[in-house]
């Protein structure tokens, strides 16, 4: 039997209480205001850890200038979901060895383990440093100062926010909190719904799955199909019209030069791909 990471599931269970304690003060004490800087907050978190931790530094699918770097990670920390040096770690473990023991958050253990299970249980550490994220100076303070940047900007900020409408408890709970949780769960959703949801157009022999109802619920990280046979790339939904709302964050600060080197598969490799995969079945 797994050993239960204590701190892990304590840090869960607490929040996830005090999310429930502000639903219940946000019913009783509503405010458009505090509600709008919880979604704001949800959206930034959000960018940064599927624009930033997720394909800047897990897949280095593009580069960018510091200010963008300082940005995710700082809001990367927001998320609450370890560093960037941790969480890219253990990302590039799971593309290494996906649906395979040595996957962290195997599908294949079942979806409660791939969604939340894995976080809660203390295993084997196999996914070493990377040595490249090491050479980020930024990398390096995120990781160092991780808590009191999450505690700082995840909580602190909202409730002084707060303050300007009269409601930093309410800041505190809804933004710090009950946000939190549902970001947990989105992101946790592309390790689980992901696997589990929709189709396989490009490679039909892993469980990674394409479903537009896993890109709504993940900020546009649920073309995972193509994400998985396709990792460098630096969209996630490669069709215009697919929700990827990190691809045009990523595509749009390139216009104003600060990402550059975006990778993009070649258009043919695309193609063969979905045609190797429709003879085998999706």
């Amino acid at each position: 039997m797994k050993r239960l990471h204590k701190l892990n599931t304590s840090v869960l269970a607490t929040a996830h209480a005090l999310a429930v304690v502000a639903i219940v003060y946000l019913v009783m004490n509503f405010s458009w205001w505090t509600l709008g800087l919880a979604f704001l907050w949800l959206w930034l978190s959000g960018m940064a850890i599927t624009a930033g931790y997720h394909r800047l530094y897990a897949h280095r699918s593009y580069r960018s200038a510091a200010p963008v770097r300082a940005f995710f990670l700082i809001f990367g920390a927001v998320a609450v979901q370890n560093s960037a040096l941790r969480w890219a770690a253990d990302h590039r473990v799971h593309h290494a060895n996906t649906d395979t023991e040595r996957d962290p958050y195997s599908i294949k253990r079942g979806f409660w383990w791939a969604h939340v299970g894995w976080v809660l249980t203390r295993r084997k550490d196999v996914s070493g440093v990377p040595a490249d994220l090491l050479k980020d100076p930024l990398i390096r303070w995120q990781h160092k100062y991780y808590i009191a940047l999450a505690g700082i900007f995840g909580a602190l900020l909202p409730a002084a926010i707060g303050t300007l409408w009269g409601d930093p408890l309410g800041c505190f709970l809804v933004v710090g909190f009950l946000r939190l949780v549902i970001q947990w769960h989105c992101t946790f959703s592309i390790n689980s719904l992901a696997h589990f949801l929709g189709r396989r157009p490009y490679n039909a022999t892993i469980t990674a799955r394409d479903s537009f109802i896993t890109a709504l619920v993940s900020f546009g990280e649920g073309y995972h199909n193509f994400h998985h046979a396709f990792q460098a790339d630096y969209r996630n939904g490669v069709r215009w019209f697919d929700f990827d709302p990190a691809k045009w964050l990523i595509y749009g600060l390139s216009r104003v030069r600060l990402t550059w080197d975006l990778r993009r598969t070649p258009t043919d490799a695309i193609t063969r791909a979905r045609q190797g995969s429709s003879t085998r079945g999706s």
